[in-house]
């Protein structure tokens, strides 16, 4: 009996061992699993799970809008700084459609369009689409800008004056957004475009043409955009600054590590930005890297040596000193447009002095991407930009000669977010996490239960074979 307890004990422990070398054997066959259903399951390409999540948005997009109301329009437009309320959230659901022209092509990328379609959700809104507020003159701020000649702004005074308008005006939001004929360009005598508007043309126009890596042959380039219209560069800045660099955001190659840095381009602000590891979030149960645009992104090449190829020498800011605002007028055909982040979070002083009532606040205001790890797919974000015109003094129109110095001037602010729907939760964690933490669950399991098991057996062998030496009389 005592040989066979004896033996049970051992074999016991030879079984534990066993579980726990298997175990750990199973630790570079997971990972070599799921590395190869992932290279299988994140190509672009029809069938694939990426590709189902690709052609249509996996989540429904909003674009939340706060406009700026100015509260002292007449002291405003005779130099003082203008007092602003923000207004909002009026509310679009965005990039619902799914993406057109889809061509794939034989180096293993895939090109296609992007529909732009807007519609307005009153339940998500506080108030309608016909709420009005006051505001910058697009067109009559932009003007000088494009026509500096002064012969050329004698005939804007004369059609501004004749059109009875002034810096600032009233429109709604739906004008504002979308467009409206703007009563100054209606008295110009010249075949030009009369509307005007933040936006305009959105609706029923695409963004593209996109073409990006399928990642079938390099699982590394998945999603990373080859080019933008036909160009892998955007003819608006110089050296780096100028490349179509990452993906378009929605999702980034496989295998997403902490000290990454994952870049993606915006045609909204004509340029790649990027954004660093923050913190882990979970949704939905899924575990997610939140990675967010840094204040170094906007900084003064003062700061960031590397942001100096994003430098326009304006009135604003003569050696490029200033952080925070990015001027985009070479790619709106000239007009004096400004991205800032909203209310000029992480905007210098000569940026942000001067106006009144804005309140910067980064848990609020700041770019988010959360992206699950292994797939590298967006389950979440939050791009948020705010859109400012320059405003300068012009001695011959008059509407203008009454400004005192040249400053940004804020027009609205949004807030563009998506979340992965419950539907499309449930089918993530059941085809991708809920397999991944199945086997790493069942890899601690058989360590620790095998372990355990080894020690536990073992210990009880060698008490049983000494007491059973002890019982004999045999000396230790």
């Amino acid at each position: 009996m005592g040989c066979d307890r004896n033996c049970g004990l051992l074999a016991g422990a030879i079984i534990g061992a066993v579980l726990a070398i298997f175990g750990g054997a199973l630790i570079p066959l997971g990972d070599y699993l799921i590395n190869r259903t992932i290279r299988k399951q994140d190509v672009i390409e029809n069938g694939t799970i990426a590709y189902d999540n690709w052609v249509v948005p996996g989540s429904p997009v909003y674009r939340q809008f706060w406009f700026y109301d100015v509260q002292n329009p007449t002291e405003v437009m005779n130099g003082s700084r203008p007092i602003l309320r923000q207004i909002g959230p009026y509310t679009y659901r965005m990039r619902y459609l799914p993406k057109e022209n889809i061509t794939q092509h034989p180096d293993y990328t895939v090109s296609y369009m992007l529909p732009n379609i807007a519609r307005f959700e009153p339940d998500m809104s506080v108030g309608s689409e016909n709420d009005s507020f006051t505001c910058i003159n697009l067109a009559v701020v932009a003007a000088p800008a494009l026509y500096q000649n002064s012969f050329v702004q004698i005939l804007l005074n004369t059609w501004v004056k004749a059109s009875k308008s002034q810096m600032l005006q009233t429109r709604s939001v739906k004008e504002i957004l979308w467009g409206y004929e703007d009563p100054f360009l209606k008295k110009v005598p010249y075949p030009m475009e009369k509307k005007v508007g933040v936006f305009y043309p959105y609706n029923g126009t695409f963004d593209g043409l996109y073409r990006v890596f399928t990642g079938k042959d390099d699982i590394s380039k998945t999603a990373i955009i080859q080019s933008y219209k036909n160009k892998s560069t955007l003819s608006v800045w110089s050296g780096q600054c100028d490349m179509v660099n990452g993906t378009d955001g929605a999702s980034f190659p496989p295998f997403v590590k902490r000290d990454q840095i994952l870049r993606f381009f915006s045609s909204d602000i004509c340029r790649s930005i990027y954004g660093i590891f923050e913190n882990e979030q979970i949704v939905k149960e899924i575990s997610l890297y939140r990675f967010t645009v840094p204040r170094a992104a906007f900084a003064s090449p003062l700061d960031t040596p590397e942001n100096a190829c994003f430098c326009t020498e304006t009135v604003l800011s003569k050696n490029c000193t200033a952080s925070g605002a990015l001027d985009i007028s070479a790619c709106k055909e000239g007009k004096p447009v400004y991205i800032t982040l909203p209310h000029f979070l992480y905007a210098s002083e000569d940026v942000s002095k001067h106006v009144e009532g804005l309140s910067p606040n980064k848990d609020e205001h700041e770019t988010f991407l959360d992206v699950e790890p292994t797939t590298g797919f967006t389950l979440r974000f939050a791009k948020k930009l705010q859109i400012n015109l320059l405003v300068k003094p012009v001695l011959r129109i008059e509407a203008l000669s009454k400004l005192t110095e040249s400053y940004i001037f804020p027009i609205l602010w949004l807030n563009e977010t998506a979340i992965i729907d419950d539907e499309k939760a449930a089918m993530f964690r059941t085809k991708v996490t809920g397999p991944i933490k199945l086997l790493n669950l069942l890899q601690v399991l058989l360590i620790t239960v095998g372990s355990v098991m080894f020690l536990a057996f073992l210990v009880s062998y060698f008490i049983c074979t000494s007491n059973k030496l002890s019982d004999k009389g045999v000396p230790m």
